[in-house]
């Protein structure tokens, strides 16, 4: 078995959408001053790198993010490889080969190579409203997609979002997945358990392979 993690490593130098919380990581107490531990403050928005959002980031009264099911996140999953497109729309889904049945699909697109820059890309590669429709028609419970958003930057109304979580679809962001090839592979993705939160950092990794 191998494994795959497809987080972002969270710094300082982490690109953030635009308007949300910077990082920032500050010591309090270092060994190398006499403390008998290493410890820091860290500061962080709840939609920052590899992260989860829950229908209550944009649906008031909609379940957040430590109220998610666990077997929503974690479970079979597939890559599906959308390089070279400018965004996926409904006919990009449909020949893409997601197996019927398939019920959480990560998007690698040429998102994951943007992850070289320090600095925020807005021209990043999104999904329509439509192929959210798709993928909620299918059954799909879990979409992921490897940069900060799944929504267009600077959209009017936000059709991938409502269409997903108005659906109880769960959404991954920030995700990296330049090592992944398309394929079949078991997902698990934690966010922090926030009470009440509208999102949360996570740890998301891929096995590859039977499992021990």
């Amino acid at each position: 078995m191998k494994i795959h993690d497809i987080s972002v490593p969270i710094s300082a130098e982490l690109p953030v959408y635009p308007g949300d919380a910077g990082v920032s990581l500050t010591p309090v107490a270092r060994m190398a001053q006499g403390a008998v531990a290493d410890v820091s403050l860290l500061s962080l928005g709840t939609h920052t790198g590899t992260h989860v959002d829950p229908p209550g980031h944009f649906l008031p009264g909609g379940a957040t993010v430590d109220a998610l099911p666990l077997e929503v996140l974690i479970g079979p999953a597939w890559v599906a490889d959308a390089r070279g497109l400018p965004t996926i729309t409904r006919p990009v889904v449909e020949q893409l080969d997601i197996p019927v049945g398939a019920q959480r699909v990560l998007f690698r697109t040429d998102n994951s190579e943007l992850w070289e820059r320090r600095e925020f890309v807005k021209d990043f590669v999104y999904l329509e409203g439509d192929a959210a429709r798709w993928l909620v028609e299918r059954g799909v419970r879990l979409v992921g997609i490897d940069y900060l958003s799944v929504e267009r930057f600077g959209f009017d109304r936000p059709e991938a979002h409502l269409t997903l979580l108005g659906a109880g679809v769960v959404i991954l962001e920030g995700l990296d997945l330049r090592a992944v090839r398309q394929g079949p592979y078991t997902l698990l993705a934690l966010p922090l358990k926030i009470q009440g939160g509208d999102g949360a950092p996570a740890r998301v990794v891929l096995l590859e392979g039977e499992l021990p």
